[in-house]
Formats: C-alpha cells, sequence, structure tokens
C-alpha cells in the first residue's frame, strides 16, 4: 500500500496561503518587506547581478590564455592513389600563450571592468531601494490623504444641506449654495484623483515586489523617519559616479594594450601529435624506412607585427573610447554634486514648510475648537452667534489644513530619502528599518 506524500511548508507560508485562498484581505506590507521583496524582484538588480557574472567570465577568459588549451581530433577516412594529406588516425594538439604584452594589459582592463560591474550593482541596489522608499511613503501618505478627503467630502456634503435649508429659510441666497456645491465638487475631484494616484502607486509597489496589486497598502508606522543627511565632501560620490571612472580606466588599459600590439613580439607554445594509419598504403609513397606511425611536433611561435595600418587605427578607435568614457564620467560627476547639493540646500526650505503647514493646521484646530466652544456655550459678543454653517466650513478648514501638512511632510521625506542615498547613507537607514 503506497503512502501519500505531501510536501512541507513553513507554517508561515501555510497560513498567508489560507488567509488568500479563503477571502480577498489588504494586504498590508512592512516597510522593511517592501525594500527586501523589491531588492530580491527587481529586473534592475537581476540586468547588474547578470553583468557582473558577465565580467567575472571576461576576467577568467582574459587569464586562461597562458593556460594550454588540449584538443583532440581525427582525420580517418579512405583513399585512393598518391596520399593527398597526412593520413591521421587520430590528433592530439596544445597550445598556449606564453607571451604578450599587450594581454597584461587586457586583463588589467577586464579586472577594472569587474570592479565596474559590482560598483554597478551596488548602485542598481541603492536605486531599487530608493524607489521602493519613496513609494511606501508617496502610498502612505495618499492613503491618509484619501481618508482625510473623505472626512472633507462629508463635511461639504453637510455644509451643502445646512445652506440649502438656510436658502429655504430665507437666510443664505442662490450663490452661497453654489457655493458649496463647488466646494463639494473640488473635494469629489481631489478625491477621484486620490484613488487614481494610490492605484498607481499600488501598481507601481506591486511591480517591484511581485505581490498582487489589491489592496496593497503599507504598515501604518513602520516607516522610520529618515535621519538627517551628513556633511560629505566633494569627493565623496555614490557608486555610479565610481562605475564610470573605473569603467574609463578600463578603456584606457584596452588602449594601451592595442597601442602595444604593434612592434612588440607575442609568444605562443605549440605541441601536435599525431597517429597516422597503416590500412590505406600510405606508407607505400614514402621512402622505405622513413614511415612513422607516431609523430609529434613541439616547439614555440614568434609572431612580431611590423607593418600593419590595422592595429594602428584599432589603437587610436580604443583611445577615442576612452577619452569619451572618461569626459562622460566627468559630466555624470558635476551632474551629480550639482544634484546633491540642490537636494540638499532644499531640506531646510521643505522642513520650514512642513512646519508652517503643522502651525496652520494647528491654528485651525484651535479655531474649531473655539467655535464649539460657542456653539455649545453662546457667543459673549454683540455680534451675530456662530451657526452650524460656520461649524462646517472649520471642518472643512481644519481637514484642508491637515492635508497641506500630509503635502509638506510627503515632499520633505522624499527629498530626506534622495538626500541620504546621495550622501551614502541610505544603507544604513534601511538596516536600522529592518531592526
Amino acid at each position: 500500500m503506497k503512502t501519500a506524500r505531501f510536501p512541507l511548508y513553513p507554517l508561515p507560508l501555510l497560513f498567508a496561503c489560507m488567509l488568500l485562498a479563503s477571502a480577498k484581505l489588504e494586504a498590508q506590507l512592512s516597510f522593511a518587506s517592501a525594500i527586501d521583496l523589491a531588492l530580491r524582484n527587481s529586473p534592475r538588480v537581476k540586468m547588474a547581478e547578470a553583468d557582473a557574472a558577465k565580467a567575472t567570465a571576461v576576467l577568467s577568459e582574459s587569464r586562461v590564455v597562458f593556460i594550454p588549451v588540449l584538443n583532440a581530433g581525427s582525420g580517418l577516412g579512405y583513399s585512393y592513389g598518391f596520399p593527398v594529406g597526412q593520413p591521421t588516425l587520430y590528433n592530439v594538439t596544445s597550445q598556449s600563450l606564453v607571451f604578450d604584452l599587450a594581454q597584461k594589459k587586457y586583463i588589467d582592463a577586464a579586472r577594472m571592468g569587474l570592479e565596474a560591474a559590482n560598483l554597478a550593482l551596488a548602485d542598481a541596489r541603492q536605486a531599487v531601494a530608493e524607489d521602493a522608499a519613496r513609494t511606501c511613503v508617496v502610498l502612505d501618505h495618499d492613503v491618509q490623504r484619501l481618508e482625510a478627503l473623505k472626512q472633507e467630502q462629508g463635511f461639504a456634503a453637510h455644509l451643502v444641506e445646512i445652506v440649502r435649508l438656510r436658502m429655504d429659510a430665507g437666510q443664505d441666497n442662490r450663490m452661497e449654495l453654489t457655493k458649496s456645491r463647488l466646494a463639494l465638487a473640488q473635494i469629489t475631484l481631489a478625491r477621484l484623483h486620490e484613488d487614481t494616484d494610490i492605484a498607481f502607486q499600488r501598481t507601481h509597489l506591486a511591480n517591484l515586489t511581485g505581490l498582487p496589486s489589491e489592496g496593497l497598502s503599507i504598515v501604518p508606522g513602520s516607516i522610520p523617519l529618515p535621519p538627517s543627511p551628513k556633511t560629505v565632501s566633494d569627493s565623496e560620490y555614490v557608486p555610479a559616479i565610481h562605475a564610470a571612472y573605473v569603467n574609463a580606466r578600463s578603456k584606457f588599459q584596452v588602449a594601451f594594450g592595442d597601442a602595444r600590439k604593434l612592434y612588440r613580439p607575442r609568444v605562443g607554445f605549440n605541441f601536435q601529435y599525431d597517429r597516422y594509419a597503416t590500412f590505406n598504403n600510405y606508407q607505400d609513397y614514402y621512402k622505405p624506412g622513413s614511415f612513422r606511425t607516431d609523430n609529434f611536433t613541439v616547439g614555440t611561435v614568434v609572431d612580431l607585427p611590423i607593418f600593419q595600418l590595422q592595429l594602428r587605427a584599432k589603437a587610436k578607435e580604443s583611445l577615442a573610447d576612452a577619452l569619451h568614457a572618461q569626459s562622460d564620467a566627468d559630466r555624470l560627476k558635476l551632474d551629480f554634486l550639482e544634484g546633491r547639493v540642490k537636494t540638499i540646500n532644499s531640506l531646510a526650505e521643505l522642513t520650514a514648510r512642513s512646519e508652517i503647514a503643522a502651525l496652520e493646521r494647528e491654528i485651525a484646530e484651535q479655531q474649531l475648537q473655539a467655535l464649539r466652544i460657542q456653539l455649545n456655550e453662546g457667543s459673549g459678543n454683540s455680534g451675530a452667534p456662530p451657526s452650524p454653517k460656520d461649524e462646517q466650513n472649520a471642518l472643512i478648514q481644519e481637514r484642508q489644513k491637515y492635508l497641506d501638512l500630509l503635502d509638506a511632510d510627503r515632499q520633505l521625506r522624499e527629498a530626506q530619502i534622495s538626500a541620504l542615498r546621495l550622501t551614502g547613507q541610505l544603507e544604513e537607514w534601511l538596516k536600522n528599518a529592518d531592526r
């Protein structure tokens, strides 16, 4: 009797599968998990890893030319009449490079190419991590903003009903009703725009993490506050800038190698063994006693290029490529330094805007609280007492100031995350966030 065997899965995975199969639940993802999944799933990171693996293979390929290669073959076949080739049953050949000044430069170029590929991989990981972090911040902001817009929309709808009743009672005119309806329509439009932006951010985060986009959100409070960027010198760059300069040095090594091919010897080693056949009567056409079934050749091959215009042109082409790469690296460095200065300098302005938005929201809350006190206790002023219409306007104003605060905070956080990457602090912050 055969017993059924089932694969063993970790309990957390089984539990997650049961939840997904039982009901459609909102998928809440922590900030640290989103970053980790993005780095594992990103095609950009996978492409950079493939480039690094290719650079490793290129370095190995440039080195093994000094290791002898071994080949075996056969020229066995029927022949008639005078032999037109070697009567080889089988042959073994071995070849290797012994001395070449240009090859040393090619090996150095491949080593630098591997270093550039690893730096590009590090930069790709940082770029994906920054993208995922900013997406989490924006999605968390949009969810909070949508909730505030729902509340503001409710207040605006209530205001329309209040104004309609006041107009029926002769206390307001039709213009006030139109203004209240316009405010409600504007809030409704803002909510529709927020729904669209949330759908886009969920789709983008799903593409980054490989998770379904439906109901995807960030666990509230899981996003840590970014630290203040440290002061860095102009000689500190992100891995992409280092990779550009290392790539330029690699191209210069290739150009040096191409330039050293002319007027410089290239020495190789060669060995060949042939086993000749006797059943084709090859020996009948050789001098008696001179035919040998076992034959081998061993020696060196020296190649000295003296006049080859193609090598000169190739060296000039490689040098031009190297100069282009060097200038491109300089351009990237200048753009990077300008962008870093602009981003870091903008933090002070964004911080001030966030503080102003927080104070304005606080004032709106205080005004709302004072208005409610007047509604509950009556106005002590000689003027007209506040009405429910004034309360709804104050509620809408408070929600609007809260939305302004959310927007200012989002802009500040995005700029802080970008500044962390530009100053080399992003990885450290993400590690702390994981802990």
